[in-house]
């Protein structure tokens, strides 16, 4: 259910701000989206899955977070991953 290391990397590389940055919120976000919709195309088929439904609920709520932070932060960061990512609709 988690991503690979070599998918992992992937994400980083495509998002980061600067060679070597993991830290960032955009890499964070990317890593989280990255593992959400993983785990909901499991939900597709293990639907009675609570337990790793909660694992869920808590990705969701601390990429919530990492977005406000970013759109207090720098607005234009903030709409240029939404947009890359294609969170909002």
């Amino acid at each position: 259910m988690s991503i690979t290391a070599e998918r992992k990397t992937e994400v980083i590389n495509d998002n980061a701000r600067a060679k070597g940055d993991t830290g960032s919120p955009e890499v964070q976000v990317a890593i989280l989206t990255d593992r959400i919709n993983t785990l909901t195309a499991h939900f597709k088929a293990h639907h009675k899955d609570n337990h790793s439904r909660r694992g869920l609920l808590m990705m969701v709520n601390k990429r919530r977070s990492l977005l406000d932070y970013l759109k207090k932060k720098d607005e234009s960061r903030y709409s240029a991953l939404i947009a890359k990512l294609g969170l909002r609709k």
